[in-house]
């Protein structure tokens, strides 16, 4: 039987339909530790309903402590990418938010590995951090391989449709950044064709990386098996 780690977060999140699995193979010790010891310190307070039943709004400020830039990662994996932009932009924040705990683990100790300090991390749907965001309080947002859901009857999972596009655009400020990776060419045809009427204009669709761009795990078992990735650039309408 899978050991099921004790975890400093609202263990029974309302379940919204967007991502799959919360637990994978059983953890190593050391990522259990990771878990007890440094998510309570980086897990922003207020986002979950037992810690915010109203809803109220919670300032990026008040995560990071000062008028920072705030960047988002919805979905990041294994943290290899959120991690690498931490380190490339101190001065900015990043809010990482990934329901997998498997996931959430590996990037604890990258994040240990790194010494970043710019990091917060919401071990749960990205939704519900977007219910509590003031609007316009994100300078960037990230949405790399996320789950295809190559099933038809299954797309209305996928991130890129209106029940997540319209939130995240009310919390992102005009100008703001918004870039899709992805080796699945009808998620990029869902994308393309979703996210400009949320209210975001198409900067640039490329086989190309951006410039600071590091490979993750996801990326180079798409490479291996024949998938080329597409790399989508939006900026939030003003």
């Amino acid at each position: 039987m899978t050991e099921t780690p004790k975890t400093p977060f609202d263990p029974h999140p309302p379940r919204r339909n967007f991502y799959g699995r919360r637990h994978g193979k059983t953890l190593r010790q050391s990522q259990k530790g990771y878990l007890s010891d440094d998510l309570g310190e980086l897990r922003p307070r207020g986002i979950t309903l037992s810690e915010n039943p109203q809803r109220l709004p919670i300032s990026p400020s008040a995560i990071f402590g000062d008028e920072r830039p705030v960047w988002l990662e919805v979905g990041f994996g294994g943290g290899e990418h959120l991690v690498h932009m931490a380190a490339t932009y101190p001065g900015i924040g990043i809010i990482g938010c990934e329901p997998f705990i498997n996931g959430v683990a590996m990037l604890l100790g990258k994040i240990r590995a790194a010494g970043v300090g710019n990091v917060s991390v919401h071990p749960g749907d990205a939704r519900d951090l977007m219910d509590v965001l003031p609007d316009a309080s994100l300078d960037r947002v990230f949405l790399m391989y996320p789950d295809p859901w190559p099933k038809a009857r299954h797309h209305r999972r996928r991130f890129v449709t209106p029940e997540h596009l319209l939130p995240l655009a009310r919390v992102t400020r005009p100008g703001a950044e918004f870039r899709v990776a992805s080796d699945i060419p009808d998620y990029i045809r869902q994308t393309l064709e979703e996210v400009p009427p949320a209210g975001f204009d198409l900067v640039a669709d490329s086989d190309v990386p951006w410039p600071d761009w590091i490979s993750t795990r996801y990326e180079q078992k798409a490479l291996r098996e024949g998938r080329p990735p597409r790399y989508v650039t939006f900026r939030r309408r003003g």
